[in-house]
Formats: C-alpha cells, structure tokens, sequence
C-alpha cells in the first residue's frame, strides 16, 4: 500500500470561481485550477505544481500529501517505511469509526495519518516522520502515537537523528483517553533520543495544533515552521472568549510564533532540504548532538 503512494500523486485542487467567470455559471474543471485559501488568487494547476505547491502570489504553503513531502525531503530510493501494517482499532467502541477508517485508507493509500521511517536527505541518514493532514486531519490516535514512538526509539538505538513533519488537528477523539495518551508516551521517547545526546529536528506545517504541539512537535531541538502555517493550541475564538480579549491579527502564525521565540527558523519548502543536510551535518558528526 505504502508504495502506491508514490504512483500518480495529484494534489487535491478545490473547485474555482475565475473573476471573470464570477456570476457567469461557467464552472471551471477543478483540475486546471489551484485557489489560495489564504490570498484567494487562482493559480493554473501546473505552475503550482511546479511552485512545490506553494502559491506563487502569497507565499502560502499548501498542505501536501506524505508522498509528496517525502518526494521533496529524502533522496531517491533511500526511504526504507517502518511499521506499513499498523491500523487503527476501535477502542472506546466509537459508532462508525472503523468504516472512517477504512474510507481514509482507501482514498489515500494510508493507514494512518503518519509515515515513519530511515532514509537519507542529500547523504545524510536520519529517522524521518511525515503526518498526513487529508487523514482525519492527521489527529493523533493510537498508530499516530505508537509510529512516532517506535520511531524514536529506532533513532535511539541506531543513535541517528530525527525529523518530523508535524501537522495535525490534534488528539483523536475516537479513540478517547487513549489518543490523550499517546501525548505524554511520545514525549517520553523523545527525552529519551534527547537524553543519548541525539538530535531532533520538528518542521511544523500547516496546521499543527492540539495536542500533537503540547507534546513532541515542541519537543524539537530544532523548530523549523513554514511560511504562514497555523501553529497553536487551543483555538483564537477559544481562546478570546477565555480571557476576554481581541488577539492579534497575525496570533498563531508562523511568523508570530518566530517573533515570540517559539520556533528557531522559518524555511520555505523550496529550501528545506538544503537546511536539514545542513543542521544534519553540523549537528550529528560523530553521533552527538552539539551545543
């Protein structure tokens, strides 16, 4: 299954009103078009994609498949997947869950909302995890968790590095408190990978929210975020009508949260390949992690 991701991926492209098509009933074929949820603008399908599925007018970073952010990250034929039979069971008894569960994994050739596994990005060896936001917003339930966790403790024992694209719209409530969990199980993993003096890179993208950022995602030795991707707890609506105030227009984004020191970087997709070698190299020479 896990192969046929890489067969003829297409990004899913919503349908689009041109403005000069606007009030004229002309419907344009939704595989021609990309529409910015951010900016609005209408882009032709192939220059987005040859943009990385980036909008060209805004600079917003668009959510991509695991196949796709895998295709972009680790070299050619070096991705060896861990753990491509786990699927979710049905703990709490959740009506319908099982049959979600299998409509997702048909629609997107995955088990769960997380790829793990070792490859190489431009030479260097690493543990490298990918969530997958078109599954069940990539929430983290028990394979989420349990993925992430067997994958930090592979990087232990064979004393490499990892890293993680995050995303996701946080735990799992199908599963109930066994989604809640799998927080403080992934964040025991990753101070134990911390504690062998092995780094961990986290790369959060759009949107990683929830409890995926209470737990490994701002864990990081090493926070990288896109351009204007969503990062956060809770919600603004709940948090505004917590505390009774209007938050800042920009509160949540990437660029706020490099403001606020809560991210170390923000790289664009065209370059993030490029900086992970380069943090890779600096940082795992000899096995130890540095300064």
């Amino acid at each position: 299954m896990l192969e046929d991701l890489f067969k003829n991926v297409k990004s899913r492209m919503a349908d689009v009103t041109l403005p000069h098509a606007a009030g004229s009933g002309v419907n344009i074929p939704e595989d021609l078009w990309f529409q910015c949820p951010r900016c609005r603008a209408a882009t032709l399908e192939e220059e987005f994609a040859r943009n990385l599925q980036v909008c060209p007018k805004c600079g917003y970073h668009a959510r991509i498949s695991a196949a796709d952010r895998l295709a972009l990250t680790v070299d050619e034929d070096s991705f060896s997947a861990f753990d491509t039979s786990m699927h979710s069971l049905n703990p709490i008894d959740f009506p319908d869950y099982e049959k979600k569960v299998e409509t997702l994994s048909q629609k997107t050739g995955l088990r769960d909302a997380v790829v793990t596994g070792q490859g190489r990005i431009d030479g260097e060896q690493a543990v490298v995890g990918v969530m997958d936001s078109r599954f069940m917003m990539a929430s983290m339930g028990s394979v989420v968790g349990e993925k992430i966790t067997r994958a930090f403790e592979y990087a232990t024992r064979e004393r490499l590095p990892v890293v993680l694209f995050t995303a996701s719209g946080g735990a799992r409530m199908q599963e109930g408190i066994v989604s809640l969990m799998q927080m403080a199980k992934t964040s025991a993993a990753v101070a134990r990978h911390g504690d062998a003096g092995l780094l961990y890179i986290t790369v959060m993208t759009d949107p990683t929210t929830g409890g995926v950022t209470a737990s490994f995602a701002s864990l990081g030795d090493i926070i990288l975020v896109e351009p204007k991707a969503l990062v956060g707890f809770a919600g603004r609506r709940v948090i505004e009508g917590t505390i009774h105030q209007h938050l800042p227009d920009a509160f949540q984004s990437a660029e706020f949260q490099l403001e606020h020191g809560f991210a170390d970087a923000i790289v664009t997709r065209a370059d993030m390949k490029s900086t992970l070698a380069r943090l890779l190299r600096m940082h795992t020479k000899g096995g130890a992690r540095h300064g």
